[in-house]
């Protein structure tokens, strides 16, 4: 069964929680989350999606699904969207390449943004198959097995971060009270199980 997750928003405290905590880039190189969701400052909406483990292959799935449903020259205007997953920065680039993402990718090692915003560990698939889903589950894993000895020589088999943490999506709307310089959480979605993605159907309707 599904996990009894509420997806209650972010209260202010929660989010000035995560202001500070760290997320890193392809490079290694770290930044807040709070600079992650302001960019480069122009926007003022920002889908951050929190995916499972870097291995995931219904989460590939859900990447690729949102690669080839959103363009980044079909986004709402003035609106960002942000991946974030929980293994090392050493597989970004790996990522980035099996899901065609044409979205920026970052990772929390340590999940602390995962459980500072209320994101559950489990490992249960749930009852009901999402359409994002093309594969079959046989074909998904078969890929995550390949990856984890060919990504980095092999070396990356350990990195792809805890098998069973889920993720959830967030939709930042700045304005000018939000507790995050501005920003604030208007929308969001916990996952239930390892293939509870909201549909990119409903995504689409959150983003306008």
């Amino acid at each position: 069964g599904d996990l009894d997750v509420s997806n209650t928003l972010p209260t202010a405290d929660v989010l000035k929680k995560c202001a500070e905590l760290p997320v890193y880039d392809a490079d290694g190189k770290q930044h807040s989350f709070k600079s992650l969701v302001e960019g480069d400052g122009s926007g003022s909406k920002h889908m951050v999606i929190f995916i499972r483990h870097f291995f995931c292959g219904i989460c590939q799935e859900y990447v690729r699904t949102l690669a080839s449903s959103f363009s980044s020259s079909t986004l709402p205007p003035s609106t960002a969207l942000t991946i974030i997953g929980c293994g090392s920065p050493d597989l970004i680039s790996n990522y980035t390449a099996a899901t065609s993402s044409a979205y920026k990718i970052y990772c929390d090692p340590k999940a602390k943004l995962y459980s500072t915003l209320g994101m559950q560990r489990r490992l249960q698939m749930g009852p009901k198959k999402p359409d994002y889903i093309q594969n079959s589950m046989w074909i998904a894993s078969l890929k995550s097995v390949v990856q984890g000895l060919t990504w980095r020589g092999g070396r990356g088999a350990l990195k792809g971060g805890d098998f069973s943490q889920n993720g959830g999506e967030f939709w930042f709307v700045r304005g000018e009270e939000g507790p995050l310089d501005g920003w604030n959480v208007e929308w969001c979605h916990r996952m239930r199980n390892t293939r509870d993605h909201v549909e990119v159907a409903e995504l689409k309707k959150v983003m306008g």
